[in-house]
């Protein structure tokens, strides 16, 4: 091939993961011209609602899929926490790259950190994990639904319309945006996304010659690990109506994952570790220990 086409959201965030990948692909393959062909997705469009309300992870995907399925691109780039537990069929995850920080960051003008905010003080998120994880420990706060792209987010902060805000640490870094952090949460205070802080390469499973130029990209102790934390969303249905949280890390060929399952509210939240080496076999082990304890319970209760 002497050109691909790369499928991104418009965001300054998804164009410039796209042009990271377009330019590493570049860099391995000389002569391959590599274009972005940006797009805005269901998801981008709405603001006023929760994710898990106006239809899921997959309203930021389904427009590049359908881009690469009419040939108008060859290849879509995600976030790996906003990519589906489950692909339609006909696709697949070609490569999934080294992990950014996982983990998720409170940026505020005014607070170190939330436990140094207020009762009442206002805290704004878009996940229900994060939103579930900060009323399990700081319930006095108000936390508050909060949408749009990483600037707009911020932008909102600053006028004044959120006392703090969490975001994923990853897309702070790659936009160059590390200074607003005040702290970075740690695993045990919020438990990453499946998959935070890493990209996904989508293409259409029948283009071998695609998968072929992307799997250099592909780093294995990250895919390892993101495969184990997918499995426990896949596991307990895959949906992010779900306050779900799953972290991995791998140490040689062994992998180590923590997860979690909350009510909304945050009043009620089960947590479980399991170790191993297939990453299927130890996210649905998590997702297990997991039922075991009452996920089903609070799995019913969110629907």
């Amino acid at each position: 091939m002497s050109r691909l086409v790369i499928a991104t959201r418009q965001s300054r965030l998804a164009l410039w993961q796209a042009e990271h990948i377009a330019r590493r692909l570049r860099e391995l393959h000389s002569g391959l011209a590599v274009e972005l062909a940006p797009m805005t997705t269901r998801g981008d469009q709405l603001l006023d609602r929760r994710l898990d309300e106006a239809g899921g992870k997959g309203l930021f995907v389904k427009e590049l899929e359908l881009a690469m399925s009419a040939g108008r691109a060859d290849l879509a780039v995600h976030s790996m926490k906003d990519v589906p537990a489950e692909l339609p069929p006909g696709f697949v995850l070609a490569a999934i790259t080294a992990r950014e920080d996982p983990r998720d960051a409170f940026v505020s003008a005014r607070y170190a950190a939330p436990a140094d905010m207020p009762a009442g003080a206002s805290i704004g998120t878009s996940s229900l994990r994060r939103a579930a994880q900060l009323m399990e420990r700081h319930p006095r706060l108000g936390v508050r639904l909060l949408r749009g792209n990483v600037d707009t987010r911020l932008a909102k902060l600053d006028r004044g319309e959120y006392d703090a805000i969490v975001l994923a640490a990853a897309g702070l870094a790659r936009l160059g945006l590390a200074a607003r952090i005040r702290t970075w949460l740690s695993p045990e205070e919020s438990l990453p996304a499946p998959g935070q802080g890493a990209l996904g390469i989508e293409c259409l499973e029948a283009r071998a010659d695609v998968r072929r130029l992307i799997s250099p990209l592909g780093e294995p102790a990250t895919a390892l690990c993101v495969r184990a934390e997918r499995a426990v969303s896949r596991a307990l249905g895959g949906s992010c109506t779900l306050p779900l949280g799953a972290y991995a890390e791998a140490a040689g060929e062994r992998i180590s994952l923590r997860a979690l399952i909350a009510t909304a509210d945050g009043r009620r939240v089960l947590r479980a570790s399991t170790q191993g080496k297939d990453p299927e076999a130890v996210g649905a082990a998590a997702a297990q220990a997991l039922r075991s304890q009452g996920a089903d319970e609070i799995l019913r209760s969110l629907q």
